[in-house]
C-alpha cells in the first residue's frame, strides 16, 4: 500500500497543479494531517529538479500559515474544553507550571519540532495552549521549516535519483518512525501538562 502511494506522490508530482496540492498538503499538515509535506515535495523535485527551491518555499510558507492555525486551535479550543477540564481534575495548577516552562523555552521547542521529524502539528497546538508569544512562534517557525524544507530539497536536487532509491528502500521504515513520533508527540505532551 505504501509503495502504490508513494508511486501515485511521484505521478501527481509532475501534474500541472502539484503545487497547489503542495501547499495544501503543507498547510493542514501543521494543525491535523498526520502525514508531512516532505512526501509530496521530495518526488516533486525529483520529478522536475528546477522547481526545488520553488517547491521548498512553497512548503515553507504554507507549512507556517498552517502553523498558524494549529496555534489558533490550542489558543481558542483551550479556554473551551481544555482549561474546564484540567480545572475539574485539579491539573490546573500543574499545567500553569508547565505554560512557564513551555514559554521559557518555547523559541527552541519550536524551531527543534519544525527542523525534525517529531510532529511539528503537536507544537503549533501546544504553542498556542500556552500562549507563547506569537512573534516569537512565528519566527522560529520560519527559520526551522525553511532550513527543513530547502534542506531536503537541495539534497533531492543534488543526489537526484540515488534519493529516490534510498527512499523507496526504507520507505516502509520511515513511515513507522513518523508515526510512532507522531504518538510520541502527544503523548510527552500529555505527560508534561
Amino acid at each position: 500500500m505504501l509503495q502504490a502511494t508513494y508511486e501515485r506522490l511521484m505521478r501527481a508530482a509532475a501534474h500541472k497543479r502539484a503545487n497547489y496540492w503542495l501547499a495544501l498538503i503543507s498547510f493542514i499538515e501543521s494543525s491535523v494531517f498526520p502525514i508531512p509535506p516532505d512526501t509530496m515535495l521530495i518526488p516533486m523535485v525529483l520529478a522536475d529538479r528546477r522547481n526545488a527551491w520553488r517547491a521548498a518555499g512553497i512548503c515553507t510558507i504554507a507549512s507556517v500559515l498552517g502553523g498558524l492555525l494549529g496555534y489558533a486551535i490550542g489558543a481558542l479550543l483551550y479556554e473551551a474544553i481544555g482549561l474546564p477540564l484540567l480545572e475539574f481534575y485539579g491539573y490546573a495548577e500543574k499545567f500553569a507550571s508547565f505554560t512557564d516552562q513551555y514559554n521559557e523555552w518555547g523559541a527552541w521547542i519550536v524551531f527543534g519540532a519544525g527542523i525534525t521529524p517529531f510532529p511539528y502539528k503537536v507544537i503549533t497546538i501546544a504553542s498556542g495552549v500556552a500562549h507563547l508569544d506569537l512573534a516569537v512562534f512565528v519566527i522560529a517557525s520560519v527559520l526551522a521549516r525553511g532550513i527543513r524544507f530547502y534542506l531536503v530539497a537541495a539534497l533531492c536536487w543534488k543526489f537526484g535519483p540515488a534519493v529516490q532509491k534510498t527512499i523507496e528502500k526504507n520507505l516502509g521504515l520511515w513511515t513507522t518512525a513518523g508515526f510512532l513520533l507522531l504518538v510520541g508527540g502527544f503523548a510527552l505532551i500529555k505527560f508534561l501538562s
